[in-house]
């Protein structure tokens, strides 16, 4: 038995891309800073699902 197998690996995976967006989104003032920060959370999580299907 794997100390942490894949299933709890991904759930601990999101949950911290979801805390890194309430708290990146918590930080922006306007709209096109929303935008920004949205963009950039969403390619963390797509280098993130890159590196982990390699």
């Amino acid at each position: 038995m794997e100390i942490l197998d894949s299933k709890s690996l991904k759930h601990a995976f999101l949950a911290m891309i979801i805390t890194a967006s309430f708290g990146v989104l918590g930080g922006c003032a306007t709209i096109e800073g929303a935008g920004k920060d949205i963009q950039s959370a969403g390619e963390a999580v797509e280098e993130g699902a890159e590196e982990a299907s390699n």
